[in-house]
């Protein structure tokens, strides 16, 4: 126990000691909100920049500095004292206590503005809503968070979405989430998901950890590290997940591998990562309350598949060239392959002239891929399906560099930080309709018959293919700069350009070019009242530019089914967003523990925002638009206690997003008018983001040998996507309560297990409207919906129990 107490210290808000790894699969030990320490020379700041250089293996006082990034690139970041804006992280071991292989799950038990959402229906590709700011694996969600990993934007290049399944979660060294900071540049408008990778340097040893429970879970992970002649080190990890789902057609197969190979010596550090991952999934949809009424593991319209395939390769470099000047740069390659398959409803029925198809209604033809009206196969009453298959093929490249000073500034300590970043990516997007009939069970099985275009200005409903070249440029500079020991400045700002081009291979439709260029500036400040106490505050401001799938659809007149089929290519203006946050951090040495804790106040506003919007009376067709602004605002809280017994946090999140501009909108509102349109009034709030957000998390030693801990998790009320306009009753809150616990057998053997959802509480985490008459209500003698609500249903009471050995 007296050498766990070693371990403990605070910086700012509960950022504790961690541990090197000199045992065998031994990681730095940690508090909510913790970053990895970085060892540095003992003398004083103030004389270190005059006194000669050390080699890092010289035996030599040491202390370590807790610091926060500040850019995308690997080095070492900013003292987190030094930053004028709210500091959030993750590490290894609160990702390992979820137990989980998803990432996104210790984002939201351990950072409080947090909320996840399963859109899809699957726990392994959630959204992740910070702030009301999103980052989706659903293309064709406006994104509002940009991801690194590793110093690389890992946002996919079609549609900016963020496919979670593909990350490494055993690799991970730690997360941090980055606010008001333009340095990371395009799609950063609430903030930026940093994640750091293990290496061999970091992770020393090897842990082989299985699981399995509930729904036919079955995961494994293995992950190895060493170092070499204390010059090099190799690390690797592998993951395995199956996973039965809850729901029918829900099977989820997760395979997941990351390695590194590194170099150091006292002044440079080398590092070579390749990664890979192929994943599959299944029930990609929400679904109609009444059906859940009936089965909680139903599902709507399938085949509802997901196939995940990515690998790429990383090349970081990092010198030392004098003791106040660091140099690092990287160079990336990746390469990114989805296919979905998706069975929907559709708007091809019997044309009034008895043997033809039409589209929309009885008399607009429905054609072939050749143009030719389509001969109505099917017997009279048939309901007719539609499955709508789209894959992607992006293969991105970049560079990177950055140039960090230290030097002294008219006598006062200083940082300087300069960088630019090349990014380019090519994409091949395809899609088709094969028309066929839905079952009672619907199920949507096809007929061999593909839709061609329709005719005009009907929408277009099949076949797409489209290149797509997107190239990104960005060149930031940050500075900071002590005034006083105690107070720090912040300014700086990054200069972003994009050009976008579209290329349609089947005509000229979708052709485009469009560029777009912004300057976004940041200044904030610190001040240190006292060593347990730091305020901050800060203005920025950061842009995202349309998507390529944005761009492509975006004409009102003529909607297109939505991650499918696009159709043309009208301008879209570029999203910038302006934020100015504020507050107070600090921590304490209690009898019990070591306190943390912070509490800041944000507001974030929203110029030329850009809105997915539903055509009414056509089954998933819709368009991108600009909406004018809107407003995210709000409250976060937080309070953490670590000793070498106890782990305790519990953190409120305030989040307040409204429109500020008065729009009209499709929708499959109840309230819709007779066009089916909603009127959205300035001060509307946006849907799906909850006001509020409360956690509890506690995790208390018995023994040395066993540790019992549980979490729960309260969501209030959301209004519903589709409800702009306030109108309906808002989807229910929930609280859900989770246990842990895990037992010490031997040195390097542990068991653990958890419950998640105790209670087995049945609630919803995102809700839309559908539309109630596009297939009849089988589980009700095949009459109407009467209920308008489509939800996405959450996990039952899940038991998990595993074991974890070291070596």
């Amino acid at each position: 126990m007296g050498a766990r107490r070693l371990l403990i210290a605070s910086v700012t808000t509960g950022l504790v000691l961690g541990l090197d790894a000199a045992l065998a699969a031994q990681e730095e030990e940690t508090n909510v909100q913790n970053l990895p320490p970085v060892e540095v020379s003992a003398p004083p700041p103030s004389t270190r920049r005059s006194a000669p250089r050390m080699p890092t293996r010289v035996a030599a006082p040491r202390t370590r500095l807790y610091v926060y990034p500040t850019s995308p690139g690997t080095s070492k970041g900013l003292d987190v004292d030094k930053v004028p804006s709210s500091i959030n992280a993750v590490d290894a071991t609160q990702i390992k206590r979820t137990g989980s292989m998803n990432v996104t799950d210790a984002l939201r038990d351990n950072i409080a503005g947090v909320n996840i959402s399963e859109v899809t229906g699957n726990p392994f590709t959630p959204d992740v809503e910070f702030r009301g700011f999103v980052a989706s694996p659903v293309t064709g969600t406006p994104q509002g968070l940009a991801v690194y990993q590793n110093g690389v934007r890992i946002n996919e290049a079609f549609s900016d979405a963020m496919n979670w399944d593909l990350i490494p979660t055993a690799a991970i060294r730690s997360v941090t989430l980055v606010t008001n900071n333009p340095a990371f540049g395009l799609n950063a408008l609430g903030g930026a998901i940093n994640l750091q990778m293990k290496d061999g340097f970091t992770y020393q040893g090897a842990e082989i950890d299985v699981m399995g429970g509930s729904f036919g879970r079955i995961q494994g992970s293995a992950q190895w590290g060493k170092t070499v002649d204390k010059n090099y080190a190799v690390y690797a990890a592998l993951e395995g997940l199956h996973d039965n789902g809850f729901r029918n057609f829900s099977q989820s197969d997760v395979r997941r591998f990351y390695s590194d190979v590194g170099y150091r010596n006292e002044n440079a550090e080398f590092h070579v990562n390749i990664g890979a991952a192929k994943n599959n999934f299944g029930a990609s949809a929400t679904v109609p309350a009444e059906l859940l009424q009936q089965y909680w593991g139903a599902t709507y319209t399938t085949p509802q598949t997901t196939a995940n395939r990515v690998g790429y390769l990383n090349l970081t470099g990092k010198v030392e060239a004098t003791p106040t000047w660091t140099f690092e740069g990287t160079a990336h390659v990746r390469r990114f392959e989805q296919n979905v398959v998706d069975g929907n409803p559709t708007d091809v029925q019997e044309c009034a002239i008895a043997g033809l198809l039409c589209f929309g209604n009885d008399t607009t033809p429905a054609n072939g891929v050749n143009g030719v009206q389509l001969a109505n196969p099917f017997p009279t009453g048939t309901i007719l399906g539609e499955i709508d298959r789209g894959s992607i093929r992006s293969t991105t490249f970049g560079v990177s560099g950055q140039a960090t000073n230290t030097d002294q500034l008219l006598g006062h300590d200083n940082r300087f930080v300069v960088g630019a970043s090349y990014d380019a990516s090519v994409t091949r997007y395809n899609a088709t309709a094969e028309i066929g009939t839905i079952g009672e069970n619907y199920v949507v099985t096809g007929s061999g018959i593909f839709l061609g275009p329709t005719g005009t200005p009907d929408p277009v409903a099949g076949p797409v293919s489209l290149r797509t070249v997107n190239q990104y440029n960005g060149l930031y500079a940050m500075d900071t700069f002590n005034v006083t020991d105690a107070f720090a400045i912040t300014g700086g700002g990054r200069f972003n350009a994009a050009r976008i081009s579209l290329e349609d291979q089947l005509g000229t439709a979708l052709n485009g070019d469009h560029s777009f260029n912004r300057f976004n500036p940041v200044i904030g400040g610190t001040y240190k009242f006292t060593p347990e106490l730091t305020a901050y505050a800060g203005y920025s401001e950061a842009n995202r530019v349309p998507t390529p799938l944005e761009l492509g659809c975006a004409d009102p007149l003529r909607p297109c089914l939505l991650a499918a089929f696009l159709v043309s290519d009208p301008p879209l203006k570029q999203v910038v967003s302006k934020t100015v946050e504020a507050g107070l951090r600090g921590t304490k040495e209690l009898n019990i523990g070591t306190l943390g804790w912070k509490i800041g106040g944000f507001r974030a506003t929203n110029y030329d925002d850009i809105l997915a919007v539903p055509v009414p009376g056509r089954t998933g067709f819709g368009y991108f638009q600009n909406v004018g602004s809107t407003r995210r605002q709000g409250l976060e809280a937080e309070v953490n206690i670590k000793s070498p017994t106890l782990t305790f946090s519990a953190s409120y999140a305030f989040i307040d997003a409204r429109f500020l501009d008065a729009l009209t909108l499709g929708s499959n509102s109840p309230f819709a008018d007779a066009d089916g349109n909603i009127q959205v009034s300035p001060g509307n709030q946006i849907p799906a983001v909850p006001r509020h957000r409360v956690k509890v998390g506690v995790e208390y030693a018995l023994t040395d040998a066993w540790k019992v801990g549980g979490n729960a998790l309260f969501v209030s009320s959301q209004y519903f996507v589709g409800d702009e306009s306030n109108q309906f009753a808002k989807l229910p809150s929930y609280t859900v309560f989770n246990v842990h616990s895990s037992y010490q057998v031997t040195k390097n053997v542990t068991f653990y297990g958890r419950i998640d959802n105790i209670f087995d509480n049945r609630y919803a985490t995102y809700g839309q409207f559908f539309d109630t008459t596009a297939v009849p209500n089988f589980t009700n003698g095949g009459a109407a919906f009467n209920d308008p609500r489509s939800l996405s249903p959450a996990r039952p009471r899940a038991l998990y129990a595993g074991m974890r050995v070291t070596f």
